[in-house]
């Protein structure tokens, strides 16, 4: 039987940040640049910016068009799949309004990934992988397996879970696993 991943999909696979950078710098008025933005959180920002932030996000189309995060990472996902069972777990529940455009990105960029195997949740302690791909600490500490956390900027002090910093790094994390077995 297949050891099995789960992958978080924004800032992990898709970039996100960049696409919220521009969405906040055009209606609040800022000149973030995309390291600046990533040491901020929508917790920091002040109570009416983030209310409006969240109606934007919620825009039935507006994680359609988000650019891969690691030009690597779709090969490597399909190279692991031959070994592999890939499961993606997004939390979706945090913008409701995500659902079809995030399936929809999925599709077109990952169509080998079964559908079954797309897994839209809140809390990713309801997943039960062997191994979970993920740039956040909140998520990964919830996490009963492995947890692997994909470096960010605003994940820099984290040290408790093995940190890759880019899909091959996880290629090579994976193959190694394989020999130890």
């Amino acid at each position: 039987m297949k050891k099995s991943i789960a992958i978080d999909m924004d800032q992990v696979l898709a970039d996100f940040y960049s696409k919220l950078r521009v969405t906040y710098n055009e209606n609040f008025g800022t000149n973030f640049t995309d390291e600046e933005f990533l040491m901020t959180t929508q917790r920091d920002l002040p109570r009416e910016d983030a209310k409006k932030l969240f109606a934007l996000l919620n825009e039935p189309d507006y994680f359609r068009d988000l650019k891969v995060l690691d030009g690597d990472a779709i090969e490597v996902i399909q190279e692991l799949q031959e070994h592999y069972e890939i499961f993606i777990a997004t939390a979706a529940m945090d913008v409701p309004g995500s659902f079809t455009a995030k399936y929809d990105w999925l599709m077109e960029h990952l169509p080998f990934i079964k559908t079954q195997n797309i897994v839209f949740c809140g809390n990713k302690a309801v997943i039960h992988t062997d191994y979970l791909i993920d740039d956040s600490p909140r998520q990964l500490a919830a996490f009963k397996g492995t947890g692997i956390l994909y470096s960010m900027p605003y994940n820099r002090s984290e040290e408790c879970f093995i940190r890759v910093q880019n899909w091959k790094e996880i290629k090579q994390y994976f193959i190694k696993q394989m020999e130890i077995v």
